[in-house]
């Protein structure tokens, strides 16, 4: 089974873990975890970044230092994970979903303006599988309306967005850094800004809000959302070979599309757009509809031939659990509805090789046949 990532540690990674364990220095009070921050800050663009434990919880830090809650609304792409949306309701707020693009997968940035109403408080933008969102028209809305901006960068390590780094847009920008991503640590996660209050307040809040003098006396509920010193080890050793990593992904990502080029009944992913050159965080398929079996099927046939599979993000307003809570009644998103049951995407670690690639190709022109 050629599996679906499988990252590539073969740096200065088991160095620096031993580094910890031989000084004792293995939680978040570590030296590596500053280290982290302070090159992670540079590699965007920004002034603070903040280590935490995952992406999602950086999300919720996110919404809670903009003081996001009951009576705000916030929009964001339909067509993304479940962690976008979570945090928003369980802040109390509301979240408002507009249809991807077709041919890039990210949010419609057309449909974003029609969407804003007098509660709108921030739009959470997300840079999906590896072109980034056209933020221009959405920093432009942000600022005729006065709206806040988050933006999850957390597939999209090292793209630009017209020669500007991914993670320096907005208010606040979050990345994540789990096994599949460009960087990783396991687990773990990123929030970076330009303000001293966001920084400090994210800082308070991921150590679950003690405040000096009296540690244990709280005037807001945080999180224990602490990276440890040995994840921030990973972090270092995996930045230190970062623009190798870029080229990696970029060069295995034209080794498919030239093994796929002309393929009948397969969608691939762009190139690149007016903005950026993709970044192939995965490399992901849409079946045409011509195909007469869906998504589903094609996994379980590419699984058969050894072939490891993930689906695409199932869209925000048909889960159970929103739909359950009265959220998005009489939602349509028929964009995201269809490549969410016909889109799936296949081997894409950094791990990966040149002849897994063309295996895994081959296998696709197989089942498209």
């Amino acid at each position: 089974m050629i599996p679906v990532n499988e990252p590539l540690l073969d740096g200065n990674e088991k160095r620096y873990l031993s580094e910890c364990i031989d000084s004792g220095w293995i939680s978040s009070e570590g030296p590596f975890v500053r280290e982290f921050e302070e090159r992670f800050a540079r590699t965007v663009g920004r002034r603070h970044a903040v280590a935490v434990a995952n992406g999602s919880l950086a999300l919720d830090a996110a919404v809670t230092a903009l003081g996001l809650g009951p009576g705000d609304e916030v929009i964001l792409p339909t067509f993304t994970i479940i962690s976008c949306a979570a945090p928003i309701v369980r802040a109390g707020a509301t979240p408002v979903v507009v249809d991807c693009d077709p041919a890039t997968w990210n949010m419609d940035v057309e449909q974003v303006a029609a969407r804003i109403t007098p509660r709108t408080r921030a739009i959470m933008v997300v840079h999906i599988y590896g072109l980034p969102v056209d933020m221009a028209p959405i920093e432009e809305l942000a600022r005729r309306h006065g709206l806040k901006i988050i933006e999850d960068a957390a597939e999209v390590h090292g793209q630009t967005y017209r020669g500007r780094p991914c993670g320096s847009f907005g208010d606040i920008s979050t990345f994540s850094f789990y096994p599949n991503k460009h960087v990783t640590t396991g687990e773990g996660g990123m929030l970076v800004t330009d303000s001293d209050a966001l920084a400090e307040h994210c800082r308070k809040l991921r150590n679950l809000a003690f405040m000096p003098p009296r540690r244990f006396v709280h005037d807001e509920l945080g999180w224990n959302m602490r990276m440890t010193n040995l994840q921030a080890a990973l972090g270092v050793a995996q930045l230190e070979r970062f623009d190798e990593f870029l080229r990696r992904k970029r060069a295995m990502g034209r080794r498919y599309d030239a093994a796929l080029s002309g393929t009948h009944g397969l969608q691939l992913p762009l190139p690149r757009n007016d903005d950026a050159e993709n970044i192939y965080w995965v490399y992901g398929v849409v079946l045409h509809d011509d195909i007469d079996f869906d998504a589903e099927e094609a996994m379980r046939r590419l699984g058969a031939m050894g072939v490891g599979c993930r689906p695409f993000f199932w869209p925000m307003h048909e889960q159970p659990v929103f739909r359950s809570r009265g959220l998005f009644a009489n939602d349509s998103h028929p964009v995201a509805e269809r490549i969410a049951r016909r889109g799936f995407y296949v081997p894409s670690g950094l791990a990966l090789t040149h002849d897994q690639i063309d295996t895994v190709a081959a296998a696709l022109r197989d089942l498209v046949r």
